[in-house]
């Protein structure tokens, strides 16, 4: 084999081995593309310890320090550490169908405090109306705005700690652990949905 033929039949290969690259390259699977925003300003969303948190419940809805800690440890215990809360007030009522409107503030580390209003509605054996302040611990948000939206829950679900109710909400791995202290009277369980945006609208649906 003379010189020319030994050099066109080296570029061919080279050529050859060049487009199997591209189309090596073209067809990776998404999962080994290197992420965009991998090194984008994700950091870790920072939490809130008891500690933080005992007094400021305490304080906010007027109970004791043992009532307020000990909703807290078993909500810690159970769910982990939180990475926001909201604290609010709100109104609900029912006779078979019932309204639940509030609003408050959204509490986050590295962000500015956020409005934040809820309201849904609710079905089932339940009967009777109330007023409560809510501390809503929140697990699993990482922006404040991925808090705006519809949050299932169940309502019979819930639990009584020292006069605290507590029950939960969650929605696209997002869990809110709303803790109510407040006056009324109200009987029955029921299951239904709040709805969070950034203003209050009557419209409950």
């Amino acid at each position: 084999m003379d010189r020319r033929t030994l050099i066109v039949s080296g570029l061919a290969s080279l050529g050859g081995a060049s487009l199997a690259g591209s189309a090596f390259a073209q067809e990776r699977p998404i999962s080994e593309l290197p992420d965009p925003g991998q090194h984008a300003d994700y950091a870790a969303p920072q939490t809130y310890n008891s500690d933080e948190l005992v007094h400021t419940v305490s304080d906010y809805l007027g109970v004791t320090a043992e009532s307020a800690g000990a909703a807290i440890q078993r909500l810690f215990r159970d769910n982990g550490l939180p990475t926001a809360y909201i604290a609010g007030e709100e109104g609900s009522g029912a006779l078979g169908l019932g309204l639940r409107y509030g609003r408050g503030l959204l509490y986050m580390k590295g962000h500015p405090p956020q409005d934040i209003a809820w309201q849904g509605p609710s079905v089932g054996w339940d009967v009777g109306g109330n007023v409560s302040r809510v501390f809503t611990l929140v697990y699993n948000l990482h922006y404040p705005d991925m808090v705006y939206r519809r949050f299932p829950g169940v309502e019979g679900s819930g639990y009584l700690i020292g006069g605290l109710g507590v029950n939960y909400q969650r929605a696209d791995g997002i869990t809110l652990a709303p803790v109510r202290a407040g006056f009324g009277l109200r009987l029955g369980a029921n299951v239904g949905y709040l709805s969070y945006s950034r203003k209050s609208t009557f419209w409950p649906f």
